[in-house]
């Protein structure tokens, strides 16, 4: 029996459904559900041998089964990743430019080179004396649902201010410090902490909720070592660690500038 000959709308759909399961993968890969993606290609192969190649009518029956339920259920159980996916696919991709033109802001480079500048020298203070920190860059996401966790302060970013938002034993010093155009929009805030089981042992909370955060929005998140004093900072789930301040204010305007 011949086959069919491939054309290149075969080749193209190809392509297209490969780059659809890289993403899906590397999205819960960085979620800790790589064994989870893995078992269900598992159960699809299955499926597809018993249903189409050997045409088992009582096993297929089965499988059906399970398939008219199964996308619901990969549903709930994914929920966290989907959304992820979306809100990628919304913000960095396809969409952004659209997110742009309708929340457009007068951000020149000046002005967020102005704004980056105090929280830069706060690291560089607090990285001297070992004083803890976690500090969120918003971008095209303004993160509402992360805000209501914290307090409110709505002021403008200054070095001191910083320092004592996160100086030991202070309320506001536990938690998260969230950033939007240039303001100290609210503290204490809570973020969600990644899964990735790949995430060094040695990374303490504030690296693993930096990464979890940045899984899931487009967010900037630096981090300040209470053990070592160590500047990192985390984008798009991937985590630089042991930055100099020079090198984190160059990244922050970079990556800001793209807003």
């Amino acid at each position: 029996m011949l086959l069919p000959p491939i054309s290149i709308k075969d080749i193209i759909d190809i392509l297209l459904v490969s780059i659809l399961l890289y993403q899906v993968y590397k999205i819960l890969r960085s979620s800790g559900a790589r064994s989870v993606f893995m078992g269900i290609l598992a159960f699809l192969m299955a499926w597809f041998l018993i249903t189409g190649v050997f045409r088992l009518e009582l096993m297929g029956k089965i499988f059906n089964g399970l398939m008219s339920v199964g996308v619901l259920a990969l549903i709930i159980i994914f929920q966290d990743e989907i959304r992820s996916f979306l809100s990628r696919l919304g913000s960095r991709y396809n969409l952004k430019f659209l997110t742009k033109q309708i929340n457009r802001r007068d951000t020149p480079q000046d002005q967020i080179e102005q704004s980056v500048m105090p929280v830069v020298m706060a690291c560089k203070s607090m990285s001297k004396t070992k004083t803890g920190a976690l500090i969120v860059f918003t971008r095209t996401q303004e993160l509402q649902s992360i805000i209501e966790t914290g307090e409110r302060i709505d002021a403008i970013a200054s070095t001191r201010l910083v320092e004592n938002i996160f100086f030991k034993n202070t309320p506001l010093h536990d938690g998260a410090l969230i950033i939007s155009n240039g303001l100290l929009v609210a503290a204490a805030c809570v973020l969600p902490v990644s899964h990735n089981m790949e995430i060094p042992k040695h990374f303490g909370l504030r690296h693993r909720a930096a990464l979890g955060l940045t899984e899931k929005t487009d967010a900037v998140a630096v981090v300040v070592s209470e053990e070592t004093g160590a500047i990192s900072y985390a984008i798009g789930g991937h985590i630089q660690h042991n930055v100099k301040p020079e090198e984190l204010q160059q990244m922050l305007v970079n990556e800001l500038s793209k807003q």
